[in-house]
């Protein structure tokens, strides 16, 4: 009878046992559902104009600097409180090809008008995080087959470590693919968009930027096709350079524009794209010819491959949120024609 019962007691033992881990299993792959970015597709913009709740605010937001708050992904980089500035740098000549092999001593770089110490200087392909802002607004659709295959030239040219992320818009932005390195992936995706509606490029600029704050790479990039100006977007235009400045982001973007277009948001579209890729040391590259896409998207990502990263200790410690004007100037080797510097044109200091 003894033995009986002891027999008893080790079975609803292990019956407890096995019902405990199958409740442990249950709940943490409910959890893993829940997280999951993919469940989380669609992001539209706030239904006002005012920034989204967490968003940057002017010089109160951190410096695109190394001394910004300790940051950190699974599987990615942390990086440390140090007072570090890293400036991405594209040399170009007067036919507009990229110029490589240049020295350290070749650059000087400039913080509010004083001369910085370079402390770092590197030209190698380093891995870059990319987001691609696909235009799928109506105006599209007889340019829609040429941009899919220029943004899958851009992706198999680049660096084979590189992430991508892709968001699509029309009326509002939409992400269609998530941070991935495969060119499968984004290929599948790509087949299925469609075009129609109206443009919100503002809103999918902003949406982009906030969403390489959880990218796995310090050099960041977003690329931007499309063909003209905003005429949807919640976001004004004056919130969306506040927060491209504030970002430590390059934007480049690819304009395939109508000469003839009707409407003044249509005709502001390349002075709009221009002033915010060249306020982050990128370019855009107009498209005359739709059969050149693939060229150009080929150029920006060898650009992207190519560029000089320069850093320096600010000489100017104090942790005062402002807005600091950066130049970088190149005093090449001599025999070389004028050569043009692409950088970004400042940075805001942190807060803490």
């Amino acid at each position: 009878m003894k033995w009986n019962c002891s027999m008893r007691s080790a079975t609803d033992a292990r019956w407890l046992l096995w019902l405990s881990l199958v409740a442990c299993a249950l709940y943490a792959a409910g959890a893993h559902a829940q997280e999951d970015p993919l469940n989380k597709v669609h992001v539209p913009p706030p239904s006002s104009a005012q920034p989204a709740e967490g968003a940057p605010k002017g010089a109160e937001a951190p410096a695109a600097t190394g001394s910004s708050a300790l940051r950190a992904r699974p599987g990615g980089l942390i990086r440390m409180n140090v007072n570090l500035v890293l400036i991405p740098v594209t040399v170009t000549d007067p036919m507009n090809r990229l110029v490589t092999g240049l020295e350290k001593s070749d650059f000087k770089i400039y913080e509010n008008g004083g001369q910085q110490k370079i402390v770092s200087f590197a030209s190698e392909d380093a891995p870059v995080s990319i987001g691609i802002i696909f235009d799928l607004s109506g105006s599209m659709n007889s340019k829609l087959i040429r941009a899919r295959q220029s943004i899958l030239q851009f992706i198999k040219t680049a660096n084979p470590q590189d992430e991508f992320f892709v968001i699509g818009f029309n009326d509002r932005p939409e992400l269609i693919e998530d941070f991935t390195s495969s060119v499968d992936d984004i290929q599948a995706r790509l087949a299925t968009v469609r075009s129609g509606h109206r443009t919100a490029l503002l809103d999918a600029i902003y949406y982009g930027v906030e969403k390489m704050k959880q990218a796995r790479h310090d050099r960041r990039a977003l690329l931007i096709v499309s063909d003209g100006g905003d005429n949807r977007s919640r976001y004004t235009e004056g919130e969306v350079r506040s927060q491209v400045r504030e970002s430590d982001v390059e934007l480049y973007a690819i304009g395939i524009f109508d000469p003839y277009a009707a409407t003044p948001e249509e005709r502001g579209g390349p002075i709009l794209l221009n002033d915010l890729c060249e306020q982050t040391g990128g370019r855009m590259f107009r498209v005359d010819d739709i059969s050149e896409m693939g060229d150009i998207a080929e150029k920006i990502s060898t650009e992207l491959r190519n560029q000089y990263v320069i850093g320096y200790n600010p000489k100017n410690l104090s942790h005062d949120g402002k807005w600091r004007k950066v130049k970088v100037k190149l005093d090449p080797p001599p025999g070389l024609p004028p050569l043009t510097v692409h950088a970004r044109s400042g940075y805001y200091a942190p807060l803490q």
